[in-house]
C-alpha cells in the first residue's frame, strides 16, 4: 500500500511552505574546490620547511640545550665530526671578535679623524686579531673533538692498556704484516672488528644519547689528553702578547673545576673559599705593586695607581726606602711641586727627610689631607664617585642585552636590582682602597710612635714596616669582597688569581726557587689548564662556573 502526501494546488499561497520541508543539500559542491584545499596544504608544507630551515640556521649559531652526543663508529667519522665543529667554532669566534671590535670602535668613532675611519672599520671587521681568534678556537674545537672521539675507538675502555697499544701497533703495520699475524676471534681485539649480522638492542634516541654520554665518561684521561694537546697547539695561533693572559685564565678555570670536583668527591669544603682565594691573591698583588712592580704587568700597576688615587712618586719613595734605605730626590721634588699639597704635609715631608726612617712618607700618599684619620674616608668617597659610572655600565648594559624580556616584563625590579648591584660593587672597591690606605698610614704611625719604647722589642717595631707587612695589608683589604654579591665573589677571585700567581711565580723565579719556562711557557700553561677544564666539562660539568660551561657547550657541544 502506498501513501501519498497531499500537495496544495498550484497557485495557492502554501507553495512556499513546501520548499522549507526540503532537506538541505549535502553535495560536495557546497565545499571549497579541491585545488584550494591542496594549495592550503602546500602552503603549510612550505611554512613547515621554512621554519625547519630557520631552526637549522639558528643551530649553526646557537646550540639548543640537551643536544645528544654524536655517535661515531670509525676514524673517518671522527675526522668529519671534528672538522665540522672546528669550522663552525672558528666562524662563530671570528664573528664575535669582529663584532666586539666594531662596538668598541663605534663607541669612540667621533674622536677618530674622518680619513682613518674607513681603514679602522675594515681592520675591526677583518683584522688579523679576528682571524687569529677564529683560528685559535676553530683549531682547538677540531682537534679536541677528533681526539676525544678517536681515543675510545683506538683504546677501548674494556681492554687493558697494554693490549690497546699492541692493537694500535698492529693497525699501523703494513697489510702484508697484518696478514701474517691475523687476530683470531678469541682475541680481545676481535671486539673492535665489525661483526656481520650481530643484532643490536633497539633503544630510543634519548637512551642512545645517554649511553653515548656514559661511554665518553668511561675514561677521564681521554678528555685530559685531548684538551691538553688541542689547547697547547691552538694557543700558537693567537698573538704572542695575548697568549699569557689567555693561558692564565684557562689555568685558573681548570683549577676551579678540578677543586670543586675533588672537594665534592672527598666530601670536604673550605668555608668562604672564594673570599680566601681573593684575599690571598690580593695580598700577593699588593706586595708586588709596592715592593716588586716587575712581577706585574705595567698596565695592571697603572690601573692600581689610578684606582687607589696614589701618586706614583709616593710608591717609589716607600719602595726605595724599605728595600735600599735610599730614595730618588726627584720623586720627593715632584711631590713637593704638586698643586694639591697642603702646608701641613709640606712640614711632614721635611721632617721625614730629616729623620730618614726606613719607610716612605705617608704624607706623600695623601698630599691633600693632613690627618691620617680622615684619609680612609676621603679615599672611600673619591673611589666611589670614580667607580660608580663604571660599575653602572657593567651592571646595566648586560641586563639590557641579555635580559630584555625580563626588563620589559618587570622594568622596575630589574632596574632596582641593577642599581643595588652597582652600589655594592662600587662600595666593595672603595672599601678595599680605604682599608689598605688606612693600614699603610697605621703601620707608619705605629713605627714612629713606638720609637724609644723600651718595652717594645726593636725587631717588632721594624716588622711593622718590613716587606712582609705590605703583604698582610693586601690580605686584610681582600676581606672587602664580602660586600659584593655572593655569586660575584667567585668571578672576582678568578679575575685576581692569575695576577697573584704570576707575581708569586716571577718573584720565586728571581730567587731561583722555580724553573724558567721560556717561550713555550704559555703553551705549557694552556695545555695544563685545558686538560683540567675539559676533564671537568666532559665528566663533571656542574663543577665549572655557569659562564664557562655555557661557552664550552656552545662551541664544542656534548662531544
Amino acid at each position: 500500500m502506498t501513501t501519498t502526501i497531499p500537495l496544495p494546488p498550484p497557485g495557492s499561497g502554501e507553495q512556499a511552505d513546501v520548499s522549507s520541508l526540503r532537506r538541505e543539500s549535502s553535495d560536495l559542491h557546497d565545499y571549497p574546490p579541491r585545488r584550494y584545499t591542496m594549495a592550503s596544504f602546500d602552503n603549510l608544507v612550505v611554512l613547515a620547511n621554512y621554519e625547519e630551515r630557520l631552526r637549522e640556521a639558528r643551530r649553526m649559531v646557537w646550540r639548543d640545550r640537551g643536544e645528544p652526543a654524536v655517535e661515531v663508529h670509525d676514524l673517518w667519522e671522527c675526522l668529519g665530526h671534528g672538522t665540522r665543529g672546528g669550522f663552525r667554532a672558528g666562524t662563530l669566534a671570528f664573528a664575535i671578535r669582529s663584532g666586539v671590535n666594531l662596538i668598541l670602535l663605534l663607541a669612540r668613532i667621533r674622536k677618530v679623524p674622518r680619513k682613518t675611519r674607513i681603514s679602522l672599520l675594515q681592520h675591526a671587521l677583518f683584522g688579523a686579531d679576528s682571524f687569529r681568534f677564529g683560528a685559535m678556537l676553530g683549531s682547538f674545537v677540531a682537534l679536541y673533538r677528533i681526539l676525544l672521539n678517536a681515543f675510545p675507538l683506538l683504546f677501548p675502555a674494556n681492554i687493558p692498556i697494554h693490549l690497546n697499544f699492541r692493537s694500535l701497533t698492529k693497525m699501523l703495520l703494513s697489510a702484508s704484516e697484518l696478514s701474517d699475524s691475523a687476530v683470531d676471534d678469541s682475541s680481545p681485539f676481535a671486539m673492535n672488528l665489525p661483526v656481520v649480522g650481530r643484532r643490536k638492542a633497539r633503544l630510543s634516541s634519548a637512551a642512545q644519547a645517554h649511553q653515548t654520554w656514559l661511554r665518553k665518561r668511561s675514561a677521564r684521561w681521554h678528555s685530559v689528553v685531548a684538551g691538553a694537546i688541542a689547547g697547547g697547539i691552538a694557543i700558537s695561533f693567537e698573538n704572542v702578547s695575548r697568549r699569557k693572559v689567555i693561558a692564565q685564565q684557562l689555568f685558573v678555570r681548570g683549577l676551579q673545576g678540578s677543586y670543586n670536583a675533588y672537594s665534592e668527591k672527598r666530601g670536604f669544603r673550605v668555608p668562604h673559599g672564594d673570599v680566601l682565594v681573593f684575599a690571598l691573591s690580593c695580598a700577593q698583588i699588593m706586595y708586588g705593586f709596592l715592593m716588586r712592580p716587575d712581577t706585574l704587568p705595567k698596565s695592571y700597576t697603572s690601573w692600581i695607581n689610578t684606582a687607589g688615587r696614589i701618586p706614583k712618586e709616593a710608591v717609589s719613595l716607600n719602595r726605595d726606602m724599605v728595600r735600599t734605605n735610599t730614595f730618588n730626590p726627584m720623586d720627593l721634588e715632584r711631590i713637593l711641586a704638586r698643586p694639591d699639597l697642603i702646608p701641613d704635609n709640606v712640614t711632614a715631608l721635611d721632617f721625614w727627610r730629616a729623620s730618614h726612617p726606613p719607610h716612605g712618607p705617608c704624607a706623600a700618599a695623601h698630599p691633600h689631607v693632613a690627618s691620617c684619620m680622615f684619609v680612609p674616608i676621603d679615599r672611600f668617597f673619591a673611589v666611589f664617585r670614580w667607580t660608580l659610572p663604571i660599575y653602572g655600565a657593567l651592571h646595566v648594559v648586560p641586563l639590557l642585552l641579555f635580559k630584555r624580556k625580563a626588563v620589559a616584563h618587570a622594568p622596575g625590579p630589574m632596574v632596582l636590582r641593577a642599581g643595588w648591584g652597582t652600589l655594592r660593587s662600587a662600595a666593595f672597591l672603595s672599601t678595599f682602597v680605604a682599608i689598605y690606605q688606612g693600614y699603610f698610614c697605621a703601620v707608619q704611625n705605629g713605627h714612629r710612635g713606638l720609637a724609644g719604647k723600651l718595652s717594645i722589642p726593636e725587631w717588632l717595631r721594624a716588622a711593622l714596616v718590613s716587606k712582609p707587612s705590605f703583604w698582610v695589608g693586601g690580605l686584610l683589604s681582600g676581606i672587602a669582597v664580602l660586600i659584593e654579591a655572593k655569586h660575584r665573589r667567585g668571578e672576582l677571585a678568578m679575575y685576581v688569581l692569575p695576577k697573584g700567581l704570576e707575581s708569586a711565580w716571577v718573584a720565586a723565579r728571581g730567587k731561583g726557587l722555580v724553573f724558567r719556562t721560556g717561550k713555550h711557557g704559555s703553551a705549557l700553561l694552556t695545555a695544563m689548564g685545558m686538560g683540567m677544564v675539559m676533564s671537568t666539562y666532559q665528566n663533571d660539568p656542574q663543577h665549572l662556573s655557569g659562564l664557562v660551561r655555557r661557552i664550552l657547550y656552545q662551541f664544542i657541544g656534548p662531544n
